[in-house]
């Protein structure tokens, strides 16, 4: 509310209109009867490289990558109307005719996951903070859907969530960011890439305790690291030793949050 604008609109205020959108962007989607239906996005990627711009907002109305994807599968997969024209849209007439149409297809939102679990399967989430595609609630949520149908110690058992602080969609965004998630780099110690660790857990038995995220200089990999962050599975996060270097691992460990 600090935002509203006290008297004409300008580039450092926002409008009651924009201020709405906002805290909607914030809240998720509801349909008609205050049922919730996706989680909104957490603050930190609004004005940062590959955030908001790019995903929600866009430059100009309309020129967002989600206003793409959104406009495309509604008018090409669910209502087959080329020109379909997206202020038409209703919200539970668009949730029903989408789960009718794409869900069996689409949809990954199965928490039973019983049969993997008794084969042998091990299953490794990551997400980013400051992801401005896909809301980390979103992912928290799944989580917390498998916890609650398997119990937390079968789930334990053969699953783990990480949550990136400041990592953008799958890469990138302003903190350690990099842990071996695009699956192209050379192999490292399991404690430092999330693929050795998943490899690891399946042929050794040992669950990761947390993996160390790297950045960067300029997110550019050939670059010089210049910050190290222990990831830790949820719901542990990364809590400061009280010395030592901020900008390096070591002086880290996972712990609670007791906020």
């Amino acid at each position: 509310s600090v935002l509203l604008c006290k008297a004409e609109d300008s580039e450092s205020c926002l409008t009651a209109p924009q201020l709405e959108t906002l805290r909607q962007i914030y809240d998720g989607v509801a349909d008609t009867k205050g049922q919730k239906i996706f989680p909104g996005y957490t603050p930190g990627a609004e004005m940062s490289k590959g955030g908001w711009i790019d995903w929600i907002t866009g430059k100009q109305p309309g020129t967002s990558i989600l206003a793409f994807f959104g406009s495309q599968y509604f008018s090409n997969m669910v209502y087959s109307q080329p020109n379909w024209d997206y202020k038409s849209f209703h919200i539970d007439d668009a949730v029903k005719m989408a789960d009718e149409k794409t869900a069996q297809a689409l949809n990954a939102t199965n928490p039973d996951l019983h049969a993997f679990a008794n084969r042998g399967g091990k299953l490794i989430l990551y997400h980013g903070w400051s992801d401005a595609a896909i809301p980390a609630m979103n992912t928290i949520q799944y989580y917390r859907q498998v916890q609650s149908v398997m119990g937390r110690k079968k789930t334990d058992s053969f699953s783990r969530l990480f949550l990136v602080p400041a990592m953008q969609h799958c890469s990138g965004g302003d903190a350690p960011n990099t842990f071996g998630q695009d699956g192209h780099s050379a192999r490292s110690a399991p404690d430092r890439d999330i693929y050795a660790a998943l490899e690891r857990w399946v042929e050794k038995g040992t669950a990761p305790s947390h993996i160390i995220a790297v950045k960067h200089e300029n997110n550019n990999p050939s670059a010089p690291i210049t910050m190290s962050r222990p990831l830790c599975p949820f719901p542990l996060i990364a809590k400061y030793k009280g010395s030592g270097n901020t900008n390096e691992a070591t002086n880290f460990v996972c712990a609670a949050d007791k906020n």
